[in-house]
């Protein structure tokens, strides 16, 4: 039996391993987090159309019901305003009832993770592998062990070792931006803080100095039963350079003293936004670096490939990266089980996977140096 490796249970991987469970296919995922609740990486994610029929295609119809389920009632605009909420811009759009358009990601995690528990595996950490004679792939954990599949798909996320060792040229740039995420919980107190249109969607505020914020609702159709409650998210962008805190000293700071920086920093904004970051949970804060791949030219398929993040790492500007990697998913699975060769399924999903994962870097460059209003971020990118 055809045995896939899968590096990295994020949701790329997951879905992947979703959509392959259900064929003649042996599946396995190796994570390096010792469980699913271990994970800082943002709380609200975005789900487009293309996203949508990404895990339509790749999900059995009881773990894609339990997503809809849990997802985050439906937004319908997306707006931009100063620091003093004079709306500069607002588009909306109308989604059916049975699209998501917002998941928080650990409940959404635990969906993908739904019936799996014989495939994925925590507390392994796929350090590097070897391709054998036989043309099967060997990985290595940094905890010691292995295990061999005729396939390896790197869904390894930004700082992926299977990338770095498949493609050892191929460089992720730091874009000089620094996010801090938290959240505001969402009670009977705190709901009248939320201007309306907040509440439909996802706003960015930003002035002149170099501060912009972003805030977005989650609030559940159905209890997920994970200990899980409506939130707001909150951010705050800026360069390490305007937030007057090296990388040192940021990444240390406790969540604490990550909610005071957003505090000192909007002092000067609009009351309403200064209420939003003052009842947010101070010890959901935590710091990332906005990072974007470096466009790379095809390479020699083979018993190896890269999924979502770990080859066209993006910013989170466009709402985009995990509809990508959703659709890197459907896309791999589909060739996986056309029955072609392996070979041949790999390139095929490489000729669409690449051009396209990197179309939506581009683009979500472009829109990074228009929010964040650094020439830096949008040139040079991934051309």
């Amino acid at each position: 039996m055809t045995r896939i490796l899968i590096s990295g249970g994020g949701i790329g991987g997951l879905a992947l391993a979703q959509a392959l469970r259900r064929t003649s296919l042996d599946v396995a995922v190796y994570e390096r987090d010792p469980s699913p609740e271990l994970r800082n990486q943002g709380y609200r994610i975005h789900i487009d159309r293309d996203g949508n029929a990404a895990l339509a295609a790749c999900l059995p119809q009881e773990v894609l019901d339990l997503a809809r389920r849990t997802s985050g009632v439906n937004g319908d605009l997306v707006a931009g305003y100063t620091h003093q909420l004079e709306q500069l811009m607002a588009q909306v759009f109308t989604p059916t009832d049975d699209e998501l358009t917002c998941v928080d990601r650990y409940t959404f995690r635990q969906g993908l993770l739904t019936g799996m528990a014989d495939i994925v595996h925590f507390g392994q950490t796929v350090a590097c592998y070897e391709v054998l004679a036989s043309g099967r792939v060997r990985v290595d954990f940094a905890e010691g062990g292995s295990d061999e599949g005729d396939l390896l798909v790197g869904a390894d996320g930004v700082g992926s070792a299977v990338r770095r060792q498949l493609l050892p040229h191929a460089t992720v740039r730091d874009i000089g931006v620094r996010c801090l995420y938290g959240r505001m919980p969402l009670t009977g107190a705190t709901d009248p803080l939320v201007p309306a249109d907040f509440d439909r969607g996802f706003s960015w505020v930003a002035d002149r100095t170099g501060y912009g914020a972003g805030f977005a609702p989650v609030r559940f159709r159905t209890p997920p039963g994970n200990g899980a409650s409506d939130y707001l998210m909150t951010t705050l962008t800026a360069t390490p350079e305007r937030l007057g805190v090296s990388d040192e000293k940021l990444f240390r700071m406790a969540p604490e003293e990550l909610w005071r920086l957003t505090i000192d920093a909007t002092a000067a904004w609009h009351a309403d936004v200064r209420e939003l970051f003052a009842h947010a949970d101070a010890s959901t804060f935590f710091p990332i670096t906005i990072r974007a791949g470096e466009r790379v030219e095809a390479w020699e398929p083979g018993p190896v490939t890269l999924l979502g993040d770990a080859i066209h790492t993006m910013p989170p500007t466009g709402g985009v990266g995990a509809n990508t990697a959703l659709r890197d998913a459907q896309t791999l699975a589909g060739e996986l089980t056309r029955g072609s060769s392996l070979v041949d399924a790999v390139a095929a999903y490489e000729r669409v996977m690449l051009p396209r994962g990197f179309e939506v870097v581009d683009s979500s460059l472009r829109m990074a140096g228009q929010l964040f209003g650094t020439p830096s971020v949008s040139t040079g990118g991934s051309r």
